[in-house]
């Protein structure tokens, strides 16, 4: 990453334009042309020194339901698991921790009803518990990543 690219991870962090041309807005405010800022994030995705680069919706806003699930997998099948639970468009954010829950995932469904059904199909497709935490209350924790 040069400064450019560091620049562009920075300001973007803190929000995006929401405009007829946001690209340009967002460019204009970082100095750069629109063609440039679409080509050096484009080249950071490929790159993965961005993993995504896109809006996030609050599920629950929405309509759709949202949970934070965990399982205890035996090492020599975590690789298999995580592939069958990563094969869901309903589970994003699919983490290995050092813990006896040691994978740990969140689902997000188009409805709130929809999460048991997925999570009983994770557990027949996997052969292992599923452990559903749905949030009790939120919060909004600021976080931003100075690089």
């Amino acid at each position: 990453m040069d400064a450019i690219d560091r620049a562009i991870v920075n300001r973007l962090q803190e929000g995006f334009p929401i405009a007829a041309h946001p690209y340009r807005e967002a460019a204009e405010a970082l100095g750069i042309s629109e063609e440039e800022l679409i080509r050096r994030l484009n080249r950071m995705l490929e790159r993965k020194q961005l993993s995504r680069f896109g809006p996030m919706y609050h599920a629950e806003r929405l309509g759709g339901g949202l949970s934070l699930c965990a399982m205890s997998i035996p090492a020599d099948d975590f690789e298999r698991v995580a592939e069958q639970v990563n094969a869901f468009p309903e589970v994003a954010h699919n983490y290995q921790r050092d813990h006896r829950l040691n994978m740990w995932f969140v689902l997000a469904t188009e409805t709130p009803e929809r999460i048991p059904r997925v999570l009983e199909e994770i557990e027949r497709i996997t052969g292992y518990q599923v452990y559903d935490m749905p949030k009790e209350q939120e919060f909004f924790v600021g976080l931003k990543f100075e690089v």
